[in-house]
């Protein structure tokens, strides 16, 4: 039961018509109704560079195709339309809510608000120039500006987003946890994503990162670090002590080779692992079912063990457990009476589906996207019979064909 945009009740159907009577039903045969999915990290907007720079080493894939790119064509209008983009895909398949990192925040927020979803911006700075901001220094303050621009809005959040150890300032790595304290948000960062990043970090510092981070006061329950594939038992140790969560990538480490996350030991030693896609040009798809079903896979051969990471919690890590590394799970992440009514409903229905002993193992290992055919976010319908209802489809194939001409023919 709906009322507004709560959950005012969970309760079988017959009970419902009769606590509920003047409740408007919304049939949905073979269907089941679950918490909507959480995507923990992503640039948006990336989805610009979809299929742009494939089958490449990270290295290279970064220095001699992504960024180049980026420092040409990354504006305001690239953020605003790429997250556009990338919202349709995302509410398309099951994703109520993601964390992004990226410039421009004001107008990725702009774009996922349209469309009707809830988002973590952040605010977002490297330590070299790009075109979004000359410094650190103003890099941050066009993301304080932003943040402030939308404090009222009950579906917008921020977080703190220094890129990395490698790609953010020694100074502002210092300064971190103060300013997150002092805006009241946490901190997001892509950490020990490879086994160079790992060695040159340890090379240049004489700690290893996670140490590192928490001798300068930076990691917290509010610290989500990204990817987290090269992790220690020190540093899981040390990651649990402070309440880090992780978001897991799956499909982008396998794409670029970063290697095998420890989800297993990680969940073990009581650190929070959600789950995330990173963007859409490492990945290629913005798709939460995928990273269920390969985290799922993934962690039973790392651990080597079948029964690590099963389909309940992998379901778990795509909903409650990424609520949670947003510190958003008092609202969001699962369907309790009073949180806000972010729902999903998956087709089950399918011949090609059948048999369906558990539910949880079905969406996890069978079901996928487009099964997906109804979405709620805050009460508000948002995707009706597999339609967005505030993003046209006609709308992004135009404009993602419009960005491919223009980037394919700059060379």
């Amino acid at each position: 039961m709906i009322d507004g945009s709560q959950i005012a009740a969970v309760l079988p159907r017959q009970p419902a018509r009769v606590a509920y009577p003047d409740a408007t039903p919304v049939p949905l045969p073979g269907r089941v109704v679950l918490p909507g999915l959480v995507n923990t990290h992503t640039h948006a907007a990336m989805t610009l560079l979809r299929g742009y720079a494939d089958d490449l080493p990270l290295l290279e894939w970064l220095e001699q195709r992504i960024w180049p790119t980026e420092g040409r064509w990354v504006d305001e209008a690239f953020v605003r339309d790429g997250t556009r983009i990338a919202a349709h895909e995302m509410l398309r398949g099951g994703t109520t809510t993601f964390n992004d990192m990226y410039f421009y925040p004001d107008e990725a927020v702009g774009a996922a608000v349209a469309a009707g979803m809830r988002v973590v911006a952040g605010i977002t700075y490297v330590a070299a120039p790009t075109r979004y901001a000359d410094t650190e220094a103003v890099a941050i303050e066009r993301g304080i500006a932003a943040a402030d621009a939308w404090a009222d809005h009950d579906r917008v959040r921020f977080m703190l987003a220094p890129h990395s150890t490698y790609a953010a300032s020694v100074a502002s790595w210092e300064s971190a946890a103060g300013l997150a304290e002092d805006l009241g948000v946490g901190i997001h960062s892509h950490i020990n994503e490879t086994w160079g990043e790992v060695e040159r970090h340890l090379a240049h510092h004489r700690r290893p990162t996670v140490q590192w981070l928490a001798d300068h006061g930076a990691l917290s329950p509010t610290f989500l670090a990204a990817h987290a594939v090269h992790m220690s038992r020190h540093d899981m140790e040390v990651a649990a002590e402070y309440g880090v969560a992780v978001s897991h990538c799956p499909s982008s480490n396998l794409k670029l080779a970063s290697g095998f996350a420890k989800v297993a030991e990680m969940q073990e030693l009581g650190v929070t692992v959600a789950l995330g896609t990173d963007g859409a040009a490492s990945n290629n798809r913005l798709d939460m079912f995928c990273e269920m079903r390969t985290a799922a896979l993934l962690a039973k051969a790392v651990a080597k063990d079948g029964a690590a990471v099963d389909a309940h919690t992998a379901l778990r890590m795509a909903t409650l457990d990424g609520a949670r590394a947003l510190g958003w799970d008092d609202q969001i992440g699962s369907l309790v009476p009073g949180k806000q009514a972010d729902l999903i409903a998956v087709d089950l229905s399918s011949a090609i589906d059948a048999p369906v002993y558990d539910v949880a193992s079905h969406l996890v290992y069978v079901a996928g996207r487009a099964d997906v055919s109804d979405v709620w976010i805050a009460g508000r319908a948002v995707v009706v019979d597999r339609r967005c209802v505030n993003v046209a489809d006609g709308e992004v194939r135009s404009l993602a064909t419009q960005w491919r001409d223009r980037i394919r023919a700059s060379g």
